[in-house]
């Protein structure tokens, strides 16, 4: 992504940006950032009907510059586009103003957007869709007889690049069927990995199966890297790193990254360093779980005693249509960095984050265990407890007095 215009005032932080998506993970990026109510300039593609003096009309397809106030925003995983639907703002020769109309935003093509309020969130996403060194960080192959996934897993999303399906019939005696749809099958991995895997970028290439199928193919591999001379290969070979999976559906990978081997090979990439501080919250969970909560109220309450080490949160709570939610989840973000805490954001695209979505979709890993959080939920929440010990209590409350809460309980009784 690249950030070309950025005004954005110092006083209320209104103000408008001008973006250019290089990548596929850059209209993921653009799909975090757009909200309902936000105004999106850029230039798309409008039929319009003219009619003539005779009364006859004519129609034809014009490239314009449009203002869309956007209504709604969605993305196609599959083939990675960022649809936004809104009324028009500003009128011009073909489109009057208040019309509907969809954009759809397209690689090295220009966008602006503009907010009433741009919170820290949405400046930390466009410093993290701008930075020079996130591209695809780690390839994965996940296999099994007949059938193999090929996904780039980078900062943000996990694509698949290519799906392979071959029916590979059982083993006979004295037929030759199985090993030629078996050798199809890994001829047509092997053309995927060369054609989707640019190995410039990737800092490794997970190869995971169940039973010896990944074994297999990776000797395959190597054998017609060095018949056919494919340099590409052969320099990058000590990039593969074997490992089990259940099968070779794309979900497989939540058990592959959960694998200590996997992470060493993966300690400098973004998505390693999420799925470990994730791990590391599931096991509090059974070990310790007076250090890790998972739900706002829990967190919140956390927070208040300045307890949280690392907020886990999804960028899903961030994407809440609800102005009110999603101002909450902001300033708990803001708040734990002030105090030191660390934060991780989820992508929803990663199975770490559908994982972490599964619990609540915001979890938080605590310096020193709190074991009476519950409690003080349960007495926050009791309206014959005393104010003073309330979680949500004003500052300047007035101190709980005994005396003074017996003559007020006598008032009420017209004693």
């Amino acid at each position: 992504m690249k950030l070309l215009k950025k005004q954005i005032s110092a006083k209320d932080g209104s103000g408008t940006v001008l973006l250019r998506p290089d990548t596929s993970e850059d209209l993921w990026h653009a799909y975090n950032l757009l909200q309902v109510g936000d105004c999106v300039r850029c230039t798309t593609v409008r039929k319009v009907t003219k009619e003539s003096s005779t009364g006859s009309t004519q129609s034809n397809k014009k490239r314009m510059m449009l203002t869309v106030t956007v209504e709604k925003v969605d993305f196609d995983a599959d083939v990675l586009q960022v649809r936004l639907s809104g009324t028009v703002q500003a009128e011009s020769d073909f489109v009057r103003m208040g019309a509907y109309h969809t954009l759809t935003l397209e690689l090295n093509q220009n966008f602006s957007v503009e907010k009433q309020c741009w919170d820290q969130v949405y400046l930390d996403l466009i410093d993290e869709a701008c930075h020079p060194d996130r591209q695809a960080e780690v390839a994965a192959i996940v296999m099994q007889s007949g059938l193999a996934h090929v996904c780039l897993v980078t900062g943000a999303l996990t694509v698949t690049k290519a799906r392979i399906e071959t029916n590979i019939p059982k083993k006979r005696t004295g037929s030759s069927n199985h090993a030629k749809a078996t050798t199809k099958f890994y001829e047509a991995v092997y053309q995927a990995v060369l054609r989707h895997v640019d190995f410039q970028k990737v800092k490794c290439v997970i190869l995971a199966s169940p039973g010896f199928v990944k074994d297999d193919f990776y000797k395959y591999m190597q054998e017609q890297a060095m018949r056919r001379e494919d340099k590409v290969l052969l320099e990058h070979k000590s990039k593969f790193v074997l490992c089990r999976a259940s099968s070779g559906h794309k979900h497989a990978l939540e058990e592959v990254f959960a694998d200590p081997t996997i992470l060493s090979q993966m300690t400098e990439t973004k998505v390693a360093k999420e799925v470990q501080v994730l791990n590391t919250f599931m096991r509090l969970m059974s070990t310790d779980p007076d250090r890790a909560y998972y739900g706002y109220h829990h967190v919140a309450q956390a927070h208040e005693q300045l307890a949280i080490d690392s907020l886990l949160v999804t960028d899903e709570l961030f994407r809440n249509s609800n102005v009110a939610t999603r101002k909450k989840y902001v300033a708990l973000v803001e708040s734990v960095r002030e105090h030191g805490g660390k934060v991780y954001v989820f992508s929803s695209m990663h199975v770490s984050g559908q994982q972490l979505q599964q619990v609540s979709g915001v979890a938080a890993i605590l310096r020193y265990p709190l074991p009476d959080l519950d409690e003080l939920e349960e007495q926050a929440n009791d309206p014959f407890l005393p104010s003073s010990i309330h979680m949500e209590s004003d500052e300047d409350e007035e101190e709980y007095d005994p005396e003074k809460r017996i003559q007020e309980d006598m008032r009420d009784m017209g004693l």
